[in-house]
């Protein structure tokens, strides 16, 4: 059995805590009943043994098969990931929705993409990744009654995803104490309507319209400090043609949608002006969670 989870990109400027989108960046896990467990990790964080010990993955995924199943079962795992780690790209995201349904897929039960979203809500208490890792495409959400309810956009080809990966990590929690504890009604209603005017765009692929409705004033400069060369990173990516620049999630990923035809070009600029960065184009995922037997 085989379940994978795309990367994702959060709040995407304003829309903190409610919107985000899927790219092509996978973590897959391969599993299997065994006599004995085990786990084998390739790639990002193939050289951590604390993952091998203390597996977030593991736990949820006998949590929710031990409640289906009212049994135990040893299972061999192998984890093929993709997702950098504590970068702002959704990796626990990718975790909690991969384990929730490798768990029900293990117990032989059908389950609707809604009702995992509402299980990793249990997990992660804000939609902004949960819900693109789950659906794929653009998404729009919101938390009512301990549910998730959410709008999707599928992204055409012709945009591209460019990213700039630190080699710094940033911690979602700490970034979180960063923020104030309160804002003024100006604040908010600022980025209350460019957050509405961004999913607007979005829905009619008004992409010209970005760069003004992305702009934010609840949360990217003051994580964007811990990490000044990100301002370097916008300011590049404006400069090169990029039709949005937003810190991805709490960091320290960049993101930044492009024009198809734009894409190597700005990649190959922000790569010159910061080597130091590993920079990355990828398509935009409409698939969300795939499970296949």
């Amino acid at each position: 059995m085989t379940v994978s989870v795309p990367a994702t990109s959060a709040n995407l400027g304003p829309g903190f805590d409610s919107l985000g989108l899927a790219v092509d960046l996978r973590n897959v896990v391969e599993f299997h009943p065994s006599k004995f467990f085990s786990v084998s990790i390739k790639g990002e964080g193939e050289n951590n043994p604390k993952l091998k010990g203390n597996n977030l993955f593991v736990s949820i995924f006998n949590e929710h098969y031990n409640r289906l199943t009212k049994k135990r079962q040893n299972f061999k795992f192998t984890f093929y990931n993709q997702i950098p780690m504590s970068r702002g790209l959704g990796s626990s995201s990718a975790v909690i929705v991969s384990a929730i349904a490798s768990a029900h897929e293990a117990a032989g039960i059908n389950v609707s993409k809604r009702r995992i979203l509402n299980h990793a809500l249990v997990y992660e208490s804000h939609p902004d990744n949960i819900t693109p890792a789950v659906m794929g495409g653009f998404n729009a959400a919101t938390v009512e009654k301990g549910k998730v309810f959410s709008q999707k956009k599928h992204l055409p080809d012709y945009i591209k995803a460019v990213v700039v990966i630190p080699n710094k990590q940033m911690n979602t929690a700490r970034a979180r104490t960063l923020l104030p504890k309160s804002y003024s009604k100006e604040n908010a209603i600022y980025n209350l309507s460019h957050t509405a005017l961004s999913v607007a765009a979005f829905f009619n692929e008004d992409w010209e319209i970005l760069k003004l409705a992305s702009q934010d004033r609840f949360h990217q400069k003051a994580r964007m400090k811990t990490l000044p060369e990100l301002f370097g990173v916008q300011k590049t990516a404006y400069e090169s043609g990029a039709l949005m620049s937003t810190l991805s999630g709490s960091g320290s990923t960049f993101f930044s949608m492009v024009y198809d035809e734009d894409s190597v070009a700005i990649a190959n600029k922000l790569s010159q002006k910061f080597p130091e960065f590993v920079v990355k184009i990828l398509d935009f995922d409409n698939d969300g969670l795939i499970v296949e037997k």
